[in-house]
């Protein structure tokens, strides 16, 4: 059987008598986009931090490609492949939009902060960096300071720095947050398209670009995955349902 790219078993999270994350098995299989939903206040961000090592779980394994990484910093977790974009983006408003690139390859390649000391550096930075803003859409704005650009143009950017650090898994919590519908399309297309390059757990409230991208989909919901399964299958699932959104509603 092939290795999951991500493997998480038996994750247990509490705050004093608050079980946040409870007994959580999940596992992101190489070339997959794995959904998370489920309602606010669930635990998604809890188990998000947990997998980057921001915040340590108090039982449970974590396993990125078949090696523990259990008390490993988040640093360490980069370097064995985990990227992460947040709900609200973390980007250095008065840089430019190659600048934020080059500083994530720079940390990739185990470099301190020196941009641009010689023609050579700059050259070989700037090319890499175009690389990667070309797949998010942003090659035009390469020169452009990240203050100045749209939420949407600052989303796909971020997924720009995340693909920087070359990841093998990929976390995305909640990339449509404060999108329009034009954007989300964009967005959605973008990460359809980066599927043969890197595994996905993507946390999610828009339904619509869920159900478009998701091979797998899991639900949390106070903490616990309650079902897990095929698109379908949790469209259908009634306990889903009723947990999700409320009795009689369905998932569109």
């Amino acid at each position: 059987m092939t290795t999951p790219i991500l493997n998480v078993r038996g994750l247990v999270k509490r705050f004093g008598g608050l079980l946040a994350t409870d007994h959580v098995d999940l596992t992101v299989n190489p070339g997959e986009i794995h959904a998370l939903i489920g309602p606010n206040g669930a635990g998604k961000t809890t188990l998000i931090t947990q997998l980057m090592g921001e915040l340590k779980p108090n039982e449970g394994t974590i396993e990125i490609d078949g090696k523990s990484v259990d008390g490993l910093p988040t640093a360490k977790r980069v370097s064995l492949g985990l990227a992460r974009t947040f709900q609200i983006t973390c980007l250095l408003p008065d840089y430019t939009v190659a600048e934020n690139v080059a500083i994530a390859i720079q940390v990739r390649q185990g470099h301190s902060f020196r941009f641009w000391r010689n023609v050579r550096s700059e050259t070989m930075l700037r090319d890499e960096a175009s690389l990667f803003l070309a797949t998010a859409g942003l090659e035009a704005r390469a020169d452009e300071l990240v203050a100045n650009l749209s939420h949407g143009e600052q989303k796909q950017l971020e997924l720009a720095v995340a693909l920087a650090t070359k990841p093998r898994l990929l976390l995305l919590d909640e990339p449509m947050a404060g999108l329009g519908h034009v954007e989300s399309q964009q967005m959605i297309e973008m990460l359809r398209g980066l599927k043969k390059q890197v595994s996905m757990l993507l946390v999610e409230h828009d339904m619509d670009a869920v159900f478009a991208l998701a091979d797998r989909v899991s639900v949390l919901v106070y903490g616990r995955i309650i079902a897990s399964g095929t698109v379908d299958e949790i469209r259908d699932n009634p306990e889903v349902r009723t947990a999700y959104l409320g009795e009689g509603d369905e998932l569109c």
